[in-house]
């Protein structure tokens, strides 16, 4: 309080919480309320609930935006069941700061600082400035594009579905896609549709917007031209572009050999499945085509796009696309014998390469831990390695793509992959920020000594 305005967005003092904390208490309410809402007997079409466990991990899985289900959207729950779905894919993409802002303006209230900072970590702002509109303008664009994109899938589903579904199915498709949750009302996911131009234009345009981040678009929208972006936004856009290019020429080529998949489709169907499932791999777990059915290769370098993810500030998870290019050019100029790592004309900060070195090898670590323990507690599965491993990948990336193993897995391995999709939405860096205590800068500093490396 301070002179006798209250403040929306309660800073939680009292708690001592800092605002890494604050953001994990922010996606664990959610969560818990979505596990409770979908455990009742009301979510499920049967009238009998689907049990706890896989009620929490629809609700970790809608929140974090990744799309893995182990139980089928569109038949086992109740239309109040997918509507809780649909708007914990929301709350969980655009993120519980942004509603809280939007609260905030239309109660009148007034954002202190310590709000303002919680607010600039949420979103990946670069700085405070201009944080309460940034807010206000991911919440209003992301309004208008996935009414753009529900109006078109109505279009193209009206005749086919009648006018009501229709607009229901494009409401869930558009905010599922613009979140890059991946959630799909056909237990096929999207694979009746691959062929379809308008359906693959509009969906996967809908989730690489998203993924690129709400802070990328506003620029793009601000400044229109090339070299009057941010850098961040410059890089942001040429590595995604470049991924998802490669991604629909490898997997394209390495598919045309593949019966299983390629075999039944026309030559204007494989172009269209190919691009696809190379440019849905490192955001949104949708599918066109038979993800165990793909040849190993295929699967292999989309585990790599799915751990590339999307990009800061964005609804997807990964390392992201920026993660991925400083750590690629400091590499480039390590090998070349540069002191200073060049970028787009620019030099990157040092903060910013250790801060891309944690954030990878943090990364490395939890994709390595999760997929160990799901060896071991799936192993009466018989499972593949390949096949556990791109689980765990697709969950820390919130992709949600699956080679099936998803409704197979044990209580304890739907823990694992609980957790790992949780702390893909989060970020690495960020929940290792909140488990650890407060830095304390050093006052002297240990003598030098060099080591041995490589």
């Amino acid at each position: 309080m301070a002179n006798g305005k209250s403040e929306p967005l309660k800073s939680l003092k009292q708690f001592n919480l800092s605002s890494s904390r604050l953001i994990l208490l922010g996606f664990a309410v959610p969560i818990v309320i979505g596990a409770i809402l979908l455990a009742l007997p009301l979510s499920s079409s049967s009238g009998e609930s689907i049990g706890w466990i896989n009620a929490l991990f629809t609700s970790t899985s809608a929140v974090c935006v990744t799309g893995l289900a182990v139980v089928d959207t569109g038949a086992d729950f109740s239309l109040f069941g997918q509507i809780i779905i649909m708007c914990l894919i929301q709350v969980g993409g655009l993120g519980f700061m942004t509603f809280g802002v939007l609260i905030a303006v239309v109660l009148g209230k007034k954002i202190g600082l310590k709000n303002r900072l919680l607010i600039q970590e949420s979103t990946n702002a670069l700085s405070t400035q201009g944080v309460v509109r940034l807010s206000l303008g991911i919440f209003l664009i992301a309004l208008i594009i996935e009414f753009i994109g529900a109006a078109l899938l109505i279009v193209r589903w009206e005749e086919e579905l009648g006018l009501g579904q229709a607009i229901y199915y494009g409401m869930f498709h558009s905010v599922s896609s613009f979140n890059n949750a991946g959630f799909s009302l056909w237990s096929d996911s999207l694979s009746r549709y691959v062929g379809d131009p308008l359906v693959n234009l509009v969906i996967t345009l809908l989730f690489i917007i998203g993924g690129l981040g709400f802070t990328v678009v506003l620029d793009v929208w601000k400044h229109r031209r090339w070299n009057k972006l941010s850098l961040h936004s410059r890089i942001v856009l040429s590595t995604s572009a470049f991924l998802c290019l490669a991604g629909f020429i490898v997997i394209f080529i390495i598919e045309l050999f593949n019966s299983r998949t390629f075999g039944s489709l026309t030559w204007g169907e494989r172009i269209w499945a190919g691009y696809f499932q190379g440019v849905v791999t490192r955001t949104a777990g949708f599918n066109t085509i038979d993800i165990s059915a793909m040849m190993t290769a295929s699967q292999f370098f989309m585990i790599f796009l799915m751990f590339i993810g999307a990009s800061s500030g964005s609804t997807g998870g990964g390392i992201k696309t920026n993660t991925f290019a400083v750590l690629l050019f400091t590499l480039i100029s390590i090998i070349k014998g540069k002191e200073d790592v060049q970028l787009l004309n620019r030099r990157i900060p040092q903060s910013i390469i250790l801060r891309s070195i944690a954030v990878m090898v943090i990364s490395v670590s939890v994709v390595i831990g999760a997929t160990f323990l799901l060896t071991i507690s799936e192993h009466s599965l018989q499972k593949d390695f390949m096949e556990v491993l791109f689980e765990v990948t697709s969950a820390f990336g919130t992709v949600g793509l699956s080679m099936g193993l998803t409704p197979e897995l044990s209580p304890f391995g739907k823990g694992v992959i609980i957790l790992t999709m949780y702390i893909g939405r989060l970020g690495p860096l960020t929940l290792a920020f909140a488990l650890s205590q407060r830095v304390v800068k050093q006052k002297y500093r240990l003598p030098e000594e060099k080591v041995l490396i490589g």
